[in-house]
């Protein structure tokens, strides 16, 4: 396998589209239950917790950008085989497809539950899963440039809603806030972890860095998008806190949803209806990149076309959706794919990166070595 990939110039995109992508793929069915989780651990002040969280990020993409900028134009299927070797590196390539296999049907079943619940509680399952696996399908077979334009038109058609947010802020009581910092490092650290199922979705540089045409512009782009996120998420966090009750907030499940509640328009009584329909715009970003970084192993490790991927991946998850009967079921697979997101987008990155860099470092200086002797 090729540890550098060189794409067609027709399928490379500007770099400002990073921007786009970064922050679409955060944003996602996480941000609906996100204050209530980092809540739970650290209580009022758990608006830190989702702002630090942001900062932790941040971090984590100066460490696989700086990684990626060590070699010509290589994702991280051929990082593995130029750190590690064939088959140690196809190995932790396999696990990483399978992590954001299981991520991509957690996306899947956690919008098909919000549907569920607020518009369409005798909706089947199988059926809103089959229309949105063959939705993201369509848009994935289109190409790297389809699933980026997926990503644009969702940031710029569901822009409005983070605004839409701030409408709670004229209920708001913000002695919830006070008194500040009152959370220990412990808490503020552990809500901060919480955020973890929330803020995925940065990954994706790893993967789609090759067909980046300006790539030294690539850390400034990233980095903004993920402000973006930072921004609306610690917002979201902070209006949640002074429009609900304490004991409210632990007990609403969707409270970003639940928000919507108070918003009226003319002839509209139920505006949460056209949320979470608007959700499905927010999370097909998600999706479609989950499933086109997945399946690219397909011809990268196994050397079969990428579409044997797609669809192997998007049969697998309708299959299973049929066997989540329960939203205690739900909850255990998100928090043990939350779990292993922590160490797949946060912790390994940086691992990785740094035995790159170090070994890279080394390999110029025996070269400059071996040029003076």
């Amino acid at each position: 396998m090729k540890v550098n990939l060189h794409p067609k110039e027709g399928l490379l995109f500007n770099a400002f589209m990073l921007f786009f992508i970064i922050h679409s793929v955060q944003v996602g069915v996480g941000l609906a239950g996100l204050p209530r989780v980092v809540y739970l651990a650290a209580k009022h002040d758990a608006w830190i917790s989702v702002f630090l969280a942001g900062m932790i990020t941040s971090v984590v993409l100066v460490f696989m950008v700086q990684m990626l900028k060590q070699y010509d134009s290589a994702d991280l299927y051929g990082i593995h085989v130029d750190t590690f070797g064939k088959w140690v590196g196809h190995s932790l390539s396999f696990l990483y497809m399978i992590y954001m296999s299981f991520t991509f049907f957690i996306i899947l079943m956690n919008y098909v539950e919000i549907v569920q619940v607020w518009i369409f509680p005798t909706l089947p399952t199988w059926q809103l899963s089959l229309v949105l696996i063959l939705l993201v399908i369509y848009a994935v077979y289109g190409g790297i440039r389809v699933v980026v334009g997926v990503a644009f038109l969702s940031v710029v058609g569901t822009i409005w809603l983070a605004i839409v947010i701030f409408v709670p802020i004229q209920y708001a009581d913000f002695t919830h806030l006070f008194p500040i910092m009152n959370a220990n490092a412990k808490q503020l650290f552990m809500g901060a972890q919480s955020t973890t199922l929330s803020m995925l979705g940065f990954e994706v540089i790893m993967f789609v860095y090759p067909f980046v045409k300006e790539k030294q512009k690539a850390m400034f782009f990233v980095q903004v998008g993920n402000l973006l996120t930072t921004i609306i998420f610690t917002g979201a966090t902070l209006i949640s806190i002074v429009f609900f009750a304490s004991n409210s907030l632990e007990k609403t499940i969707w409270p970003v949803l639940s928000m919507f509640k108070i918003v009226r328009l003319p002839n509209l009584e139920r505006f949460e209806f056209i949320a979470v329909s608007f959700w499905m715009l927010i999370i097909l970003p998600n999706m479609c990149f989950y499933l086109w970084a997945a399946s690219k192993g397909f011809s990268r490790i196994l050397r079969r076309k990428q579409k044997w991927g797609v669809w192997i991946i998007a049969i697998a998850a309708f299959a299973a959706s049929f066997f989540i009967n329960s939203r205690y079921e739900m909850n255990t697979i998100t928090d043990l794919v939350a779990k292993a997101g922590f160490y797949f987008a946060f912790c390994y990155p940086v691992l990785l990166s740094s035995i790159v860099l170090i070994k890279k470092w080394f390999k110029r200086r025996e070269s400059k070595h071996a040029e003076t002797s």
